[in-house]
C-alpha cells in the first residue's frame, strides 16, 4: 500500500511504483521514517514556492494592458516615427539635392533681359542683380566666373541686354564688353548752336526738341557757372555721348555742361572768367578751321580788344541773323544786334556756338604775336593768313576774293 503522506503530496502511484517500494532489502534499501519526513518537508517547501510563482504570474496577467490599448500605443509610435521621416524628408531633401545639383546654368540662355549695373556696384551686387533677374543661377557661380575673367574689374555702369538662364561665364562675357550696353549714341560736332544740338539730340533719342529747350531755361539745374547768367550756349561740350535708357533731356544737357566746366577747370579758368573764355573760344571755333591756326586767331582777338578795335567778325553777324556762312551782306553788317562786331567794339554778349577742347585751349593759351588781322584764303582747305598791317591784310583779302570768284556759289 502507498504511504498516506506520500500519496497526499505526490498523489497515487501506479502499482509498479508501490511494488518496488514494498520489495525486500534484497531488491533495494528501505527508507526509514526520518528520511521520509525530511523529504516531505522539502516537498512542502517547493510546493509553496511553486504556489508563490503561480500567484505572481496570475497577478502579472491580471495587470497586463488590454489589447486595444497596446494597439493604440503601437499605432501612435508608428505615427511619430512616420512623421519624423516625413519632416526629415521635407527639410533634408533640398539640402541633399543641392549637394549634387550644379549652381550654374549650362548654356547661353534664351530670351532677352535688360539688366542695369549701377555706379559703384560691386561684384556681389552685380551677382545679386543677375540672380534676381533670372539671368544666372547663383551668386556663387557669377562671382567665380568673374574671378576667372580679368576684364570683370572694368565692367562699366549702364544697361545691358542679357538672356534668361545664362551660364555665369557667358553673362560675364557680355558685361565686360562696353559695346553690349544698351545706349543711345549721339555725336555732337564742334561749333553747333544750342538749338542745333537740341535737334540732333532729339533725332537720336526721340525726345522732343521742346523738352531740351525747356530744360535749358534752368541753368542752375544744368550746373552752369554763375557767370553764364543762365545761358547754356557755349557750354554744351561737343563730343560723343552714350545715354542710358530713360535719361531725360535735362540730364543729357547737364552731362554736356559738366564736360565743358570740367575742361575749363582743368585749364585753370576761375569761375568769374569762364564766360569770357567761352565767348572767345566760340569765336575761335567759328573762324578757324585748322587746329594750328586757332591760337593765332585767339591772339588777334585779344590784340584788337586791347587796342579797342572792332572785331569785325562775320561769324558774329551770321549768328545774330540765325544763318551760317563765310561772308555777310551790307545789310547784315548794319544790324543793331549786340552780336554785330562790325558795330560794337567789344566781345559779343554771349558765346556764338559751342566750342570744342582745341578752341577752348586756344582761348586760354593764345599764341604770342602782333597780328591784328586774319582771313581764310581757301575756305575748302581752311588755309588762313595773318597780318599785322591793314595793307598786308588787304592783299590776303584779295586772295580770298579770287578763290570765291573761281568757286562761284561757295562764298
Amino acid at each position: 500500500m502507498n504511504d498516506p503522506l506520500e500519496s497526499s503530496i505526490f498523489g497515487d502511484h501506479d502499482e509498479h511504483v508501490g511494488d518496488h517500494r514494498g520489495q525486500s532489502p534484497a531488491h533495494g534499501p528501505t527508507r526509514g521514517p526520518s528520511e521520509r519526513g525530511e523529504r516531505a518537508r522539502l516537498t512542502r517547501r517547493e510546493s509553496r514556492r511553486a504556489e508563490r510563482r503561480s500567484a505572481k504570474s496570475r497577478r502579472a496577467r491580471s495587470h497586463k494592458p488590454p489589447l486595444w490599448r497596446r494597439i493604440a500605443v503601437i499605432t501612435l509610435a508608428l505615427a511619430v516615427i512616420g512623421g519624423g521621416v516625413a519632416v526629415a524628408y521635407t527639410y533634408l531633401r533640398p539640402v541633399v539635392a543641392g549637394m549634387f545639383e550644379s549652381n550654374d546654368y549650362p548654356g547661353p540662355g534664351s530670351g532677352e533681359v535688360p539688366v542695369v549695373v549701377e555706379h559703384g556696384d560691386t561684384g556681389a551686387a552685380i551677382a545679386t542683380t543677375l540672380v534676381n533677374a533670372g539671368v544666372v543661377k547663383s551668386t556663387k557661380a557669377y562671382i567665380e566666373a568673374a574671378a576667372d575673367n580679368p576684364k570683370s574689374a572694368g565692367i562699366q555702369p549702364g544697361t545691358y541686354r542679357l538672356r534668361k538662364q545664362m551660364s555665369a561665364a557667358a553673362a560675364v562675357a557680355v558685361l565686360v564688353d562696353p559695346d553690349n550696353r544698351i545706349t543711345t549714341q549721339v555725336t555732337i560736332r564742334e561749333g553747333l548752336w544750342a538749338k542745333e544740338i537740341y535737334a540732333e539730340l532729339s533725332k537720336h533719342t526721340g525726345i522732343p526738341v521742346a523738352d531740351y529747350a525747356a530744360a535749358a531755361k534752368d541753368g542752375a539745374a544744368l550746373g552752369l557757372p554763375p557767370a553764364a547768367k543762365g545761358n547754356v550756349e557755349g557750354y554744351l561740350f561737343p563730343a560723343k555721348y552714350s545715354f542710358d535708357p530713360g535719361t531725360t533731356a535735362k540730364d543729357q544737357l547737364a552731362q554736356m555742361v559738366a564736360q565743358s566746366v570740367k575742361r575749363l577747370e582743368a585749364l585753370g579758368v576761375p569761375d568769374e572768367r569762364m564766360e569770357r573764355t567761352v565767348i572767345i573760344a566760340s569765336l575761335v571755333e567759328a573762324e578757324a578751321r585748322r587746329p594750328e591756326d586757332r591760337p593765332k586767331v585767339a591772339r588777334v582777338i585779344e590784340n584788337r580788344l586791347a587796342k579797342k578795335m572792332k572785331l569785325q567778325l562775320d561769324s558774329t553777324v551770321n549768328y545774330a541773323a540765325g544763318k551760317h556762312g563765310i561772308t555777310t551782306s551790307d545789310a547784315d553788317r548794319a544790324s543793331k544786334s549786340p552780336y554785330n562786331t562790325y558795330v560794337h567794339a567789344s566781345l559779343p554778349p554771349g558765346p556764338i556756338g559751342n566750342p570744342g577742347e582745341s578752341a577752348i585751349t586756344a582761348a586760354v593759351h593764345p599764341a604770342t604775336g602782333p597780328w591784328l588781322y586774319f582771313v581764310t584764303v581757301n575756305p575748302r582747305t581752311g588755309e588762313t593768313k595773318f597780318a599785322v598791317t591793314l595793307a598786308e591784310h588787304e592783299k590776303n583779302v584779295a586772295q580770298f576774293q579770287a578763290w570765291c570768284a573761281a568757286n562761284k556759289g561757295t562764298c
